[in-house]
């Protein structure tokens, strides 16, 4: 066996196996002693983390993170790896702490030149932008621990109504415009609830109280939805632009009934609750989007137009 093969398999051993002796790897790889501490030398110097045990029995310990053996990538396979990692950096805080960015680092620096140039020119032409949100890069690395482990986490969670402690047990985290989001059971509402994560303002590992088994099965695909709550029927119509304007909305476009003449309009169901966030939505839009129905949408409208003649009255 070439040593190059061997420096491998021994890496592939000893990550399978944190603890073990200079005479464990010695009878496995049928070596003397001093050539297998002559490859754990080798192997220490190339950044895997052994350490000597002092005291009986000694031996050799990995730390406690482990090092993935070398993997091979295709020019178009290590393009696609790097433009995969740089696309969350325009994510103001991610949950893996400096890991990203120390594992782009180490990916970039081990291309060859021929594929860093190719890489350098595409810097700056392709971006996965993301508007910047700022939050907490420590909250989110604690709710990341919670779903790794099925542990309960105490929350400070700011809301419309104020500030409250909630203890949760999350099932995913997901990002999207910018923001991350946290789909988890709610020990003080009993019920799946999805979180903002800008909005938690501290969360700690709960040590003492053990998370619920079948919270810990669920995925992402078992988040929150609100199909289950009071529904109402969102009336919108629409002018030329105004189909230009909300078509490319997901919240919207699936839902839009084109005319003729480009103009349009729209019929779906959304959660009562919900009313205030379509409506304000649909405001930014002024008069290229009207709001037909329900009434509690027009009375909604009605409102926020006397607080603006009110506001610019003179």
């Amino acid at each position: 066996m070439q040593k190059s093969q061997r420096l491998i398999q021994m890496m592939m051993r000893i990550n399978a196996k944190p603890s073990f002796t200079v005479r464990e790897l010695a009878d496995e790889f049928n070596l003397s002693t001093r050539t297998i501490t002559r490859d754990l030398l080798e192997l220490s110097e190339l950044g895997v983390p052994i350490y000597s045990i002092q005291g009986r029995g000694g031996g050799f310990r990995l730390l406690q993170e482990r090092l993935l053996p070398p993997i091979s990538f295709t020019e178009n396979e290590a393009i696609a790896m790097f433009f995969a990692c740089q696309s969350m950096d325009y994510f103001s805080s991610l949950p893996f702490g400096e890991g990203a960015d120390s594992a782009l680092h180490k990916f970039y620096h081990y291309l060859p030149a021929d594929i860093r140039e190719q890489i350098d020119r595409l810097k700056n032409r392709i971006m996965f932008w993301n508007p910047y949100r700022l939050m907490s890069a420590e909250i989110l690395q604690t709710l990341l621990k919670a779903i790794m482990t099925g542990s309960v986490v105490n929350i400070e969670y700011k809301s419309s109504s104020g500030v409250s402690e909630r203890k949760i047990q999350p099932i995913g985290l997901y990002a999207s415009s910018g923001y991350w989001y946290c789909p988890a059971y709610c020990f003080t509402r009993e019920e799946m609830r999805q979180f903002r994560v800008d909005r938690i303002l501290s969360a700690t590992l709960n040590e003492s109280m053990a998370g619920r088994e079948d919270v810990s099965q669920k995925t992402l695909l078992d988040k929150p939805n609100k199909n289950d709550r009071k529904q109402i029927t969102l009336e919108l119509e629409m002018t030329n632009k105004g189909v230009w304007l909300l078509e490319s909305n997901t919240s919207f476009g699936p839902f839009i009934q084109q005319c003729e003449d480009g103009s349009g309009s729209l019929t779906m169901e959304v959660a009562a609750e919900d009313m205030k966030f379509y409506v304000d939505l649909i405001w930014q839009f002024g008069d290229e989007v009207k709001v037909v129905g329900p009434t509690e949408a027009t009375a909604y409208i009605h409102q926020k137009i006397e607080s603006m003649r009110l506001l610019y009255h003179r």
